[in-house]
């Protein structure tokens, strides 16, 4: 399992209980004044990679710590439709609270993981690496680049920091300094620093020319079809790692990725992951038994 920093997670939990009650719940406490033994069921409605787990038990724990929690999944583990996730036991006042926060982390992030499977499923037997982007929700990144992760699929540039990458709009700034890929790439490389790869977004052949002539680590084929990423392919023959993007959708993936390239970053694995579907089922405990 890959594991999430605990500093992230307790970020992340902290941030939803206070969206959610900050108030308090006030229809909880107005229908029940003592507490309520009771007992509850996260269950999988679908089949699915299991991601936010760990943020869902520490929803609940950040709440009551005195509720037990028997989790059946780990993360990263597979589910299919019918499955228990978590089982919770005891005051159903604080269930209730956690339920919708512990229910969000382990929808949305499962639902990224499990996009992300699909896509490693369709380009099995391609020596390539399914990315993400940083088209994340602000707050929210180190979560779901964790879910990317879970599902098969390899992380890109975490911050801005992590790597120089000159796109489109860096370029378009540079219009008086033609060839602005060639002069972008020299000008970077002079001043970067030589543990951080160079990567360059090109849209046709004469700008993959020029990436190569201004020796960018990690050349960007941009909203190509699979048959010009091909045409790149051999034109850079190994002088740089090739990655592709735009438009990559799971009809076309293993086309693209038959066509040779390193890597396939695609944005929709966080910005458009549809949420898995999980519900929670909960019933009074009668007391003394087990």
């Amino acid at each position: 399992m890959v594991a999430l920093p605990a500093v992230d997670i307790r970020r992340a939990v902290r941030m939803g209980l206070e969206e959610d009650l900050a108030q308090g719940d006030i229809t909880t406490t107005a229908l029940f004044s003592e507490p309520t033994p009771a007992r509850a069921k996260i269950i999988a409605q679908q089949s699915l990679v299991v991601a936010g787990m760990a943020a869902a038990i520490q929803t609940f724990i950040a709440v009551d710590v005195s509720l037990k929690l028997t989790p059946s999944r780990r993360d990263g583990s597979h589910a299919k439709n019918g499955d228990v996730l978590l089982q919770i036991e005891g005051d159903g006042r604080s269930i209730l609270m956690a339920e919708r926060v512990a229910l969000n982390f382990l929808q949305y992030l499962s639902g990224i993981a499990t996009l992300t499977s699909r896509f490693c499923h369709a380009v099995h037997g391609y020596p390539v690496d399914i990315m993400d982007t940083r088209k994340t929700l602000p707050g929210w990144r180190a979560l779901q680049k964790w879910a990317v992760l879970l599902g098969g699929g390899t992380n890109h540039r975490i911050s801005l920091g992590d790597g120089i990458l000159i796109k489109d709009n860096h370029l378009a700034l540079m219009k008086n300094k033609k060839p602005a890929v060639l002069t972008a790439c020299r000008i970077v490389q002079a001043m970067a620093s030589k543990d951080k790869p160079v990567i360059v977004e090109v849209e046709s052949l004469s700008e993959v020319h020029d990436a190569l002539h201004g020796k960018a680590d990690i050349i960007l084929l941009d909203n190509m079809t699979p048959a010009a990423v091909k045409q790149a392919v051999k034109l850079i023959d190994g002088r740089a790692l090739v990655e592709v993007s735009g438009g990559i959708t799971l009809k076309n993936v293993r086309a693209m990725a038959a066509a040779g390239p390193d890597r396939i970053s695609i944005g929709a694995l966080t910005h458009s992951a549809p949420a898995a579907t999980l519900g929670l089922v909960l019933e009074p405990r009668r007391h003394g038994r087990s």
